[in-house]
């Protein structure tokens, strides 16, 4: 999705793209070529030209349809209107929808009696064990060892904005927090829902021989994950509230 968002942004570059685009998506109505190519003062076949790559990298959608639904004799022309899709390009990747839907859920599926921050802890649990569930699913691996949990634990997190460092065969230090600035306002919420989501993730994923751990760094995330130690319960694996 990443790389997605990367492709839009830089077919925006272009100053007539650009332009036409706006146009597009201020129109109350589906646009034409010669309605774009006239908007910009190009040729119909240079605006054809752009229109199709604002196609292809997602920010329009093309049909053909007669304008203002009048049938006329003949094909009918090619139109544009924009996408559903959202762009937002962040540098280093920031994950606030992931936080908002863990705390839109904490408010509306808080328990009797339960302290807002602690249905937080449970419901970020409950994203991070239903995500690492379907990812299991998807990948049946079978029994995981810890390298290879880690690997797959890994490449969730570079989806996600982690920025995962793979230090050492068995531990994983997360260079980028997902969630800031908004952790640097209330570090203990965050970096709990953080910490909960992605113990259980990795419990949901079914890497019993992976822990995950808050251990703060300036300039980092909150949470590490490493193989299990020696003597550590698996009931403690995790950390899963």
């Amino acid at each position: 999705m990443a790389d997605d968002a990367v492709r839009a942004v830089a077919a925006l570059d272009e100053e007539l793209r650009r332009r036409m685009y706006m146009f597009i998506r201020q129109s109350p109505a589906p646009v034409t070529r010669d309605e774009a190519a006239l908007s910009v003062g190009i040729s119909r076949k240079l605006a054809a030209f752009h229109l199709d790559k604002l196609v292809e990298v997602g920010l329009l959608t093309a049909t053909y349809a007669q304008p203002g639904g009048i049938r006329r004799v003949g094909r009918a022309p090619k139109v544009y209107q924009p996408s559903d899709l959202e762009v937002q390009v962040s540098i280093p990747p920031r994950e606030h929808g992931l936080l908002a839907d863990i705390l839109l859920d904490a408010v509306r599926l808080q328990r009797p009696q339960e302290h807002g921050s602690d249905a937080a802890l449970r419901v970020a649990a409950e994203h991070g064990r239903t995500l690492g569930q379907a990812e299991r699913e998807r990948l049946r691996p079978g029994r995981l060892g810890p390298e290879r949990a880690l690997t797959y634990i890994g490449q969730m997190l570079e989806r996600h904005g982690f920025e995962p460092a793979r230090v050492a065969p068995t531990r994983i230090r997360l260079t980028n927090c997902p969630f800031h600035p908004l952790a640097a306002k209330d570090p203990g919420l965050v970096c709990g829902i953080n910490h909960a989501f992605l113990a259980a993730y990795c419990a949901g994923l079914g890497a019993t021989t992976i822990s995950a751990t808050l251990a703060p760094r300036p300039g980092a995330c909150c949470v590490e994950l490493h193989a299990t130690g020696p003597g550590q319960p698996a009931s403690m694996i995790g950390d899963v509230p």
